[in-house]
């Protein structure tokens, strides 16, 4: 194409080109489906590694530069924790995760730590969480979660139909299913703050979503007075119109995103801005991608079985269209919505207006004139 694949994407840009979204859907409905697939196997498979605030246990943290995890586990070896689970965070310091029991196991973790990176012990921070305060926290995220779920799916449905909740919902899961998924798969650590950011990323999948279908109900609102165009294709005219706006909003809340992730992880050594700032850059990434693939999708689909679009596919098809195939390409917004314009004129157009004599008559109820005398000849 001309310009390669910068020109295609800066035409994109300027509203100078539009995008044929139902065609992509078809291969982001496969890839939407490999992603979900590879995120459950990996549930499966390995899991998903939860903080201490939700399994309990004690954890041991310590600033050790040079030291590996290999190091670690020999100098453990004897204190109890030799099988713990030992990982290297913010690039400096060691971090070990063990359920032992009693202060002296405790102690003697802290201080066979202390020895191998040269501190004293005060410098080895300890926490300790119990088994049921974790259960509790678990048990609230997830009560949490279904709240959530529940009163957004009578917002969307009451705001703008029941529909499109559907939709809304299918897309946050799928959000959150590929990001815990990712965690999965990377064996990144799941906190309290990834939580957070787990919540933050539902909320803006939503808020992006909204946005398109309240475009939706409004470019439906004014060219399906035509009776040419497939929900399909409203739909489509809707995601060219809206499209700018998703990805521009997606870029301005990544920027401070990302600095939040290479200033306040790397250079400040801060771990929970690290875990936070990961969760939230993929999940902006994915939201955007579900409210233009996933929640379009599937209410596209569903509106296509109406009686009432499927008669409008059906003429669409005997003209000729491609709506068997695929999405008429619209050369325009103004062509369309102009074409619903002169649809609403040809409609008032029809209208029977009332005939020249009756508007000229008497009005009901008056006095009729007095009649004039003729005059003697």
């Amino acid at each position: 194409m001309k310009g390669g694949p910068l020109g295609v994407l800066a035409s994109v840009y300027r509203g100078e080109q539009r995008i044929d979204f139902p065609r992509l859907w078809r291969r982001a409905v496969i890839g939407s489906l490999v992603a979900v697939v590879a995120s459950v196997a990996s549930f499966g498979l390995r899991g998903v590694d939860l903080g201490i605030e939700f399994e309990g246990g004690t954890s041991w943290e310590v600033p050790a530069p040079g030291v590996s995890v290999a190091e670690a586990r020999d100098a453990l070896r004897g204190t109890g924790a030799a099988d713990a689970k030992i990982q290297t965070v913010g690039g400096d310091t060691i971090r070990v995760r063990a359920d032992v029991e009693g202060p002296e196991a405790v102690d003697g973790v802290r201080a066979a730590l202390a020895g191998l990176a040269g501190v004293t012990g005060n410098d080895v921070s300890v926490t300790t969480v119990g088994p049921s305060w974790g259960a509790e926290i678990t048990s609230k995220a997830r009560n949490a979660l279904i709240a959530f779920f529940a009163l957004i799916a009578a917002y969307i449905a009451v705001r703008l139909e029941w529909k499109m909740a559907v939709g809304a919902l299918v897309a946050v899961i799928h959000d959150i299913v590929v990001s815990v998924g990712l965690y999965s798969v990377f064996q990144f650590e799941i906190t309290p703050a990834t939580v957070i950011a787990f919540l933050t990323i539902m909320g803006y999948s939503l808020y992006d979503t909204i946005v398109v279908y309240d475009k939706v109900r409004e470019v439906v609102g004014r060219v399906s007075a035509t009776g040419r165009y497939t929900y399909t294709e409203m739909m489509n005219l809707s995601l060219n119109q809206v499209l700018m706006r998703s990805v521009n909003t997606s870029i301005t809340s990544m920027v401070p995103v990302a600095s939040m992730l290479v200033i306040g992880s790397f250079f400040l050594g801060a771990v929970t801005l690290q875990e936070f700032a990961i969760a939230l850059l993929v999940g902006i990434v994915v939201g955007t991608y579900s409210s233009l693939f996933v929640a379009a999708a599937v209410v596209a689909r569903m509106k296509e079985r109406e009686p009432a679009y499927v008669e409008i596919a059906e003429r669409v098809r005997l003209r000729g269209g491609a709506a068997g195939a695929g999405t008429r390409t619209v050369a325009t917004d103004d062509a369309v919505l102009g074409e619903a314009a002169a649809a609403k004129r040809s409609a008032t157009a029809r209208r029977p207006n009332p005939s020249p004599r009756a508007a000229s008559g008497p009005a009901r109820g008056a006095i009729p004139p007095r009649p004039r005398k003729k005059k003697k000849r």
